[in-house]
C-alpha cells in the first residue's frame, strides 16, 4: 500500500513539474504571436481551448457533471465569477509578455502565494503564524520599494497575482471539478470571444483566414497550450502534499524571470533587485513555514497513532 502512495506521489509530482515548466516557457509561445492584439489572442484561446475540453468531456462521458453548473444558482454564479477572473488574468498577462513586461509577470506569480495568505486572513478569517505575518511584511515592503523607485505601482503584477489567487480560492470552494469546472468556463465565456472573433473577421483585420498557415497552427495550438498544463496540474494536485505543491509553483516563475532577463534583455536595474529580494525572502518564510507546519501534523498523527 504503501508502494503505491509513493508511486502515486512521484507521478503526481512529475505531472505538476511539467505543468509549471510549461507555464514557465509558455512566453516563448505567445511571443511568437505578439503581432495579434491580446484581445484577439485571448479570443482564440478559449474557442480552442473549449473545443479540446469538450472533446475530453466526451471521452470521458462526464457531460453530466456540468449539471450543477446550469441547475444550481451558487455553483452558477461562482464558476461564471470565475470565468470572468480568468478571462481578465489571461488578457492581462498576454498583454504583458508581448509589450515587454515578463519579468513582472513572473513577479506577480512569486506574489501569489503570499495573496493567498491575505484572502484566507479577510474572507476565511485564518489565524495567521508568526513567519505568515513576517512573510508578507517583507512582501509588502518590496513591492512598496518598487512603487517608490518606479513612481507607480507594480499594476501588473499585482493584478496578476490578485485575479490568480481569486480565481483559485473560488475553484477551491467550486463543486465542479477540474475538467468540467474548465469546460464551464470556457463556454461561459465563448458567446464573447466568438462575438469579437466574427467581428473581426467581417472587418477583415483579423487573424485567422489572413495569416501564414505557421501562425495558423499557433492560434489553434493556444488551445492545447491552454489545457495541458491545467490538467497536469490538477493531476498532481491531487496526488501531492500542498507543501510540495507549494514549492514547485515556484518553478513557472522562475523560468519566465530568467527569460525576461536573459532571452528578451529586459531592464532590472539594482533598485529592483532589492525589492524583489524582498519579496523572495518572504517567498522563503512562506515555504518554511508551510514546510514546517505540514511536518508538524504529520508527526502529531504519529504520535495519535
Amino acid at each position: 500500500m504503501q508502494s503505491k502512495t509513493h508511486s502515486a506521489a512521484r507521478r503526481g509530482a512529475l505531472a505538476a513539474t511539467v505543468s509549471f515548466l510549461v507555464w514557465g516557457i509558455v512566453p516563448l509561445y505567445w511571443k511568437q504571436m505578439e503581432a495579434i492584439g491580446a484581445f484577439e489572442l485571448i479570443a482564440h484561446r478559449i474557442v480552442w481551448s473549449l473545443l479540446f475540453l469538450l472533446g475530453i468531456v466526451a471521452w470521458q462521458r462526464s457531460f453530466k457533471a456540468l449539471r450543477p453548473a446550469f441547475t444550481q444558482w451558487d455553483v452558477f454564479a461562482s464558476a461564471l465569477l470565475s470565468s470572468l477572473l480568468l478571462a481578465v488574468n489571461w488578457t492581462l498577462y498576454v498583454w504583458a509578455v508581448n509589450s515587454g513586461h515578463v519579468i513582472e509577470s513572473s513577479l506577480g506569480y512569486f506574489l501569489t502565494p503570499l495573496c493567498n495568505v491575505a484572502l484566507g486572513r479577510t474572507f476565511l478569517h485564518e489565524r495567521l503564524r508568526v513567519l505568515q505575518w513576517t512573510a508578507v511584511a517583507f512582501a509588502g515592503v518590496g513591492v512598496v520599494l518598487l512603487l517608490f523607485h518606479a513612481g507607480q505601482g507594480p499594476w501588473i503584477a499585482l493584478s496578476l497575482a490578485v485575479t490568480w489567487s481569486l480565481y483559485g480560492f473560488l475553484k477551491k470552494r467550486s463543486a465542479l471539478g477540474a475538467v468540467p469546472g474548465l469546460t464551464f468556463e470556457t463556454l461561459a465565456l465563448l458567446p464573447v470571444a466568438a462575438a469579437f472573433l466574427l467581428w473581426q473577421a467581417h472587418l477583415g483585420v483579423g487573424a485567422l483566414g489572413s495569416a501564414g498557415p505557421g501562425l495558423h497552427a499557433l492560434i489553434v495550438g493556444s488551445g492545447v497550450v491552454t489545457t495541458i498544463p491545467l490538467l497536469l496540474f490538477a493531476y498532481g494536485a491531487r496526488r501531492l502534499r500542498l507543501a510540495t505543491l507549494g514549492v514547485l509553483q515556484y518553478i513557472a516563475p522562475t523560468v519566465q524571470f530568467l527569460l525576461g532577463l536573459l532571452v528578451y534583455h529586459e531592464p532590472f536595474d539594482a533598485a529592483s533587485l532589492q525589492a524583489c529580494s524582498l519579496i523572495w525572502c518572504g517567498l522563503v518564510l512562506y515555504t518554511a513555514d508551510s514546510f514546517w507546519s505540514q511536518r508538524s501534523k504529520l508527526w502529531a498523527a504519529a504520535d495519535a497513532a
